[in-house]
């Protein structure tokens, strides 16, 4: 597996760009092991190649340079991975332990490939759960007067740390946009309920006022516009009119769990592309 490499293409579609980039691939020892495409009804394409460099007869830097020419030729987007640089993923939480705790067993048995160096949360509730898993645990108290202040200390750290990814698991705080333009498409947040529907605080409480048969998770994004950004992955779980609002929250937290940490695999596995206010999830 360290001499994989997952390549990601976007571009208008027309003929001739999946025998393009395989040629060029086969052309210097590299062999296909996965390609998966999608073309959309806009007139896009969408690509993911999964590859072995085992027998590459050039660097990494002189592949890149030949996909740099190749790719603007065909006026791509493009972006390579390769499978021996782990993301180091920084999670942000507050006082709900599901979501970080899920996240961290996963991590521990080795289904989320990356490198988790810190937790950042607002309150110490967690302090000793996350340093329970060696993880250096950060507290920044928020308040509306000190948010600017402290969020400029977490980017610093955040930076300091080389963070890829940040994962708010049930972060209880709107996120400024400069914390996002500052990591863009590279925070994913988890809001309990099945976006578009019921955004903003208390989703179960307004689910259950409206005699929801389905309550559920969606791992997004974020973005500037609050609970918009694109959507990565979404989960359900059957509810009935017997079921009260602790019913409809102890159903949605086990959604949650699961459905994040598929958004958070599939970030890892470079398996997105956003296109506006959608992905792509091959």
């Amino acid at each position: 597996m360290k001499q994989h490499a997952t390549l990601l293409i976007k571009c208008e579609d027309r003929r001739g760009l999946v025998a393009a980039v395989s040629k060029l691939l086969s052309e210097h020892g590299i062999n296909i092991i996965d390609l998966q495409q999608h073309s959309d009804e806009q007139g896009l394409f969408f690509q993911r190649i999964l590859f072995d460099m085992t027998e590459m007869d050039i660097s990494r830097e002189q592949l890149e340079s030949l996909l740099d020419i190749e790719c603007g030729r065909l006026q791509m987007d493009w972006r390579v991975a390769y499978k021996d640089t782990k993301q180091r993923v920084a999670i942000f939480v507050s006082k709900y332990e599901h979501c970080i705790y899920d996240l961290l067993l996963r991590h521990r048995i080795g289904e989320l490939d990356c490198e988790i160096p810190l937790v950042i949360s607002n309150h110490e509730d967690l302090r000793a759960f996350s340093e329970g898993f060696g993880i250096p645990y950060h507290v920044f108290p928020i308040t509306k007067d000190t948010k600017a202040e402290q969020e400029a200390k977490e980017i610093a750290l955040l930076r300091e740390y080389d963070i890829d990814l940040i994962v708010m698991a049930r972060y209880m705080q709107i996120l400024s946009d400069q914390m996002i333009e500052t990591f863009p498409q590279q925070i994913i947040n988890i809001h309990h309920s099945t976006l578009p529907a019921f955004k903003g605080a208390k989703p179960y409480h307004q689910a259950h006022e409206r005699g929801v048969k389905l309550v559920g998770a969606t791992a997004h994004y974020a973005t500037t516009d609050l609970d918009e950004g694109p959507i990565i992955a979404q989960g359900v779980e059957h509810c009935s009119h017997a079921d009260d609002v602790d019913d409809l929250i102890r159903k949605g937290r086990d959604v949650e769990r699961v459905t994040l940490a598929k958004a958070v695999r599939a970030h890892l596995d470079e398996r997105i592309i956003v296109e506006g206010r959608r992905t792509v999830v091959f």
